[in-house]
């Protein structure tokens, strides 16, 4: 069975092995950073964070990893998942204006809005299921009320993060495969990320 799964690695591979990777900016003063979680993944029972940024055509970092510690719902793994993010996003902000660009929007999307509302508000939107969060992770609520950063819900269908936590299939994989490639820019998650 392992060697079908190798084999079909090879073969993409092979398949994508020309494939161009685009970058450009539609404007470098708006950064959009897509960031999501999948739940107890691991077989040790651990969530998995993705985390993208991009100023408008192709992805300029992107990051996967298991994360450290156990979470007891998919809304506390967002949190931690923005916290573990959330360094990656603050840097890039340093870097542009030490280079002269100052960020008028920085946008973080999610899509789990009971931790959109944990993020913005920190331990006053804690219920008797969340009270146990570590204050640590509100790091995220201090960057909101100074005005640098404005979380944002994305739905599932423009969750470009998803691309990094999950296994795509079809549509959805070759959309998000194209944005962050950067052969589409990712104005084309819009018709997705505005419908109700």
């Amino acid at each position: 069975h392992d060697w079908w799964k190798l084999r079909r690695v090879l073969l993409f591979l092979m398949d994508t092995i020309d494939d161009e990777r685009i970058i450009g900016a539609d404007d470098l003063g708006v950064l959009h950073t897509w960031i999501d979680s999948s739940y107890a993944v691991h077989p040790d029972m651990r969530s998995h964070t993705g985390g993208v940024m991009s100023f408008g055509r192709g992805i300029i970092h992107a990051k996967s990893n298991k994360q450290k510690l156990n979470t007891k719902s998919s809304t506390e793994a967002e949190v931690v998942g923005v916290s573990d993010y959330l360094p990656f996003n603050i840097w890039m902000q340093h870097f542009m204006e030490d280079q002269g660009y100052k960020l008028r929007e920085n946008l973080i999307y999610q899509d789990n809005e009971s931790a959109i509302k944990l993020e913005k508000n920190g331990c006053m939107s804690c219920g008797q299921k969340s009270r146990h969060i570590n204050i640590r992770y509100f790091f995220i609520t201090d960057r909101v009320k100074a005005g640098e950063v404005l979380v944002q819900y994305c739905p599932t269908e423009a969750m470009l993060a998803d691309f990094f936590t999950k296994p795509l299939q079809g549509g959805l994989f070759h959309r998000f495969r194209d944005v962050i490639m950067g052969w589409k820019p990712i104005s084309a998650l819009a018709e997705f990320r505005f419908k109700n």
